[in-house]
């Protein structure tokens, strides 16, 4: 029993007119359809009719038609005996040495689902029930993934653990149907008079089993982005980068439930419509966005600029805490930089507030020289003096205490 080809492309009349039984895939209302029956179509369009075929038996010499992005399959008794995974016209055979079980096409995925078909074959004449059914091969959109609390995933970037509250769409493709049909379709949805097997379908487990699944990955997913090097490492390019993330979406599923290796299923494109992080990561964020707006040379200038001020305040105010920086000197002020780079002014003279000149290029240099290490505490406290002083702000402030505790 197989299949033998007719034709390929648009119908002929002619030919419609010889058929014995033609079967199509009928009116579809849904594009989330994963799988439904062939309907013998009893009167083509005027041209002939066949009223003497008996319910759920395929007559031997009937039409059935694949469309494009579709395959279809047979079961008799409960068993898969045959699939067409190539759009044309084909006659139905149970007795022809000729007939072929199987065909594959060229397609992306034609050895897989060949290789597939070897594992799972079956053969024989007509049994007692005969049935055809179709496997939407193209992207099944509207499958919804969201979090009810958040997710926490280890970061490369920020170098810790960081929580979000997501939700998104993804579309969805069959890549393999024999797969799909022996291991996860229900079997309600592969009998006579079944129901169209709808991935929307509210009442659908096995589409609901998915949605679950596809959540729990959500954190692996996550990981798996921005913990690769090629991605930057920055999750803010994740919602620009659908084709990026589902590639990770679908490994992490892959990994955890084997969707295509035992199920045939793969997830194509992922749109991420919301991403919600958790106080801790927003207050993360919002001090790497700092950090990097006073990076390398911008950095130095405003801090220089912002000690200058600082010091000019203390020279007008006087007193308390101004008076107790005025005492530390510009070589202490200098010291609590750590490794800031301070621009070449030449060989100008500044007041030290200690009496005398020193040579800014000399004299300072020779006395950081002869200093023994400052402990980071230390620098830390002096640094806090400065905040309290107003001289320097609180983001400057936590940037510093971030590099003398090496965080």
């Amino acid at each position: 029993m197989g299949f033998i080809k007719a034709f390929a492309g648009s119908l002929s009349g002619t030919f419609a007119d010889q058929w014995l039984d033609f079967y199509g895939p009928g009116s579809l209302e849904s594009g989330t359809l994963g799988i439904f029956s062939a309907k013998a179509q009893g009167q083509n369009n005027g041209r002939g009719e066949n009223s003497k075929g008996n319910n759920n038996i395929i007559t031997n010499g009937s039409k059935i038609i694949v469309p494009e992005g579709t395959a279809l399959i047979t079961i008799e008794d409960g068993l898969i005996t045959g699939i067409i995974n190539e759009p044309g016209g084909f006659i139905f055979s149970s007795d022809d040495i000729n007939s072929q079980s199987i065909f594959a096409g060229d397609g992306p995925n034609a050895s897989l689902i060949k290789s597939t078909w070897e594992k799972f074959k079956f053969g024989g004449q007509a049994g007692s029930e005969q049935l055809a059914f179709y496997v939407n091969l193209k992207e099944i959109p509207k499958n919804r993934f969201g979090t009810q609390s958040e997710i926490y995933w280890d970061d490369a970037f920020f170098g810790t653990q960081v929580g979000a509250v997501t939700r998104g769409t993804y579309t969805l493709k069959i890549v393999d149907p024999l797969l799909f049909v022996k291991n996860f379709v229900p079997q309600k949805y592969l009998v006579a008079n079944a129901p169209a097997f709808d991935f929307q379908d509210m009442d659908n487990e096995a589409a609901e089993e998915l949605f679950n699944e596809v959540v729990s990955s959500l954190s692996c997913a996550f990981s798996n982005y921005t913990n690769d090097p090629s991605k930057g490492n920055r999750m803010n390019k994740i919602q620009a980068d659908q084709i990026g993330f589902a590639k990770s979406l679908s490994s992490a599923v892959e990994e955890g439930y084997q969707w295509r290796s035992t199920r045939g299923l793969e997830i194509e494109k992922t749109a991420i419509l919301a991403i919600e992080y958790d106080e801790d990561t927003k207050a993360l964020m919002s001090d790497v966005k700092k950090a990097d707006a006073l990076s390398g040379s911008r950095g130095n200038s405003f801090f220089q600029q912002a000690v200058a001020r600082g010091m000019q305040s203390a020279g007008e105010n006087g007193g308390g805490a101004n008076m107790a920086f005025m005492g530390m000197g510009m070589n202490a002020a200098g010291n609590m930089m750590g490794g800031v780079q301070q621009p070449n002014v030449g060989n100008s003279y500044q007041p030290n507030f200690g009496g005398g000149q020193i040579n800014q290029n000399q004299g300072y240099q020779n006395q950081e020289q002869n200093q023994p290490p400052e402990d980071p505490t230390e620098k830390l406290i002096k640094m806090k003096k400065l905040l309290d002083a107003e001289v320097i702000t609180q983001e400057e402030f936590d940037k510093m205490k971030r590099e003398l505790l090496g965080l």
